[in-house]
């Protein structure tokens, strides 16, 4: 199922600064969430497994099944949303997987993506957004009035804009250092500005359904694109700062403001939700 993989030079410098002691591997299949039996072929590789779960009490009753899956007692790596490449402290030392899809990825986005991997690895942050939210996931739940996969969909969202926050000053310093790697972050930024202006627009003709838009929103945070409201609300440091409580605060505030049909393009009711969001935190 898995072999190990070369890197380039310039992704080798990448890992040696962020993730030095990180593995690296080819999955000989694609996969969404790799089997339990498959996964544990991953001891055979690393030094030692490292399972994690999560409290039930955090999932609202209706989590899709492969939620409740990963927060088990299951040995899960990968979940829907999690691209072409990644990564997992659930083995000593860290695992980054590249899918078998990675076959047909061009050789400087791909590299990019595992160098991206490292940096991810290198801030500490959790590997999936339920972590990320912990007990606050039913708090999103809650706030977003919208079936139970798209609660999801957006969860995993905010979370990638939260540590995209957190990687893009890695990535602009790689102009003068990594340039093949710079232009390739570049160039998938640019191949998303087309729809950014017209997500709003979009969403409010049922061409785009929120959680879509808030995902392709959310991707464009991690290259320092010019966000629409009310996404540019989450490209902010006080997002960073304050983290699940911020998201969760934002996806209130933005169904209260679409549930009373107010007009998104607002830039004020971005300064609010970054306010509201401080004043939260404040008073915990």
């Amino acid at each position: 199922m898995f072999e190990s993989r070369d890197l380039a030079e310039d992704v080798a410098a990448v890992r040696d600064e962020h993730a030095p002691d990180a593995l690296v591997f080819s999955a000989g299949a694609d996969f969404e969430t790799i089997p339990p039996a498959a996964a544990e072929d991953l001891g055979l590789l690393a030094d030692s497994l490292d399972p994690k779960s999560y409290p039930s009490e955090w999932l609202p009753d209706d989590a899709p099944a492969l939620l409740v899956r990963y927060a088990g007692g299951d040995f899960t790596i990968g979940m829907p949303g999690d691209g072409t490449v990644v990564w997992t402290r659930q083995t000593v030392p860290p695992s980054v997987i590249a899918k078998k899809r990675a076959e047909g990825t061009p050789t400087d986005f791909l590299d990019f993506l595992f160098a991206e991997a490292f940096v991810q690895l290198g801030t500490g942050a959790p590997e999936h957004c339920l972590p990320f939210f912990g007990e606050r996931y039913r708090e999103l739940d809650e706030a977003v009035p919208l079936p139970a996969n798209d609660v999801y969909q957006i969860a995993a969202a905010l979370y990638e804009a939260w540590l995209g926050l957190q990687t893009r000053p890695v990535f602009e310093t790689w102009e003068t250092e990594h340039p093949r790697l710079y232009d390739a972050w570049v160039d998938a930024g640019d191949r998303l500005t087309g729809r950014l202006d017209t997500l709003p627009r979009a969403v409010a003709r049922g061409q785009t359904s929120f959680p879509e838009a808030t995902e392709y929103a959310c991707s464009a945070v991690k290259h320092g694109l010019d966000l629409p409201a009310p996404f540019a609300a989450l490209d902010t440091q006080a997002y960073v700062e304050y983290g699940p409580s911020y998201g969760v605060r934002w996806a209130k505030k933005t169904f209260e403001r679409l549930n009373e049909g107010e007009d998104d393009s607002d830039a004020a009711d971005t300064d609010a939700t970054e306010n509201d969001a401080a004043d939260t935190n404040a008073g915990e």
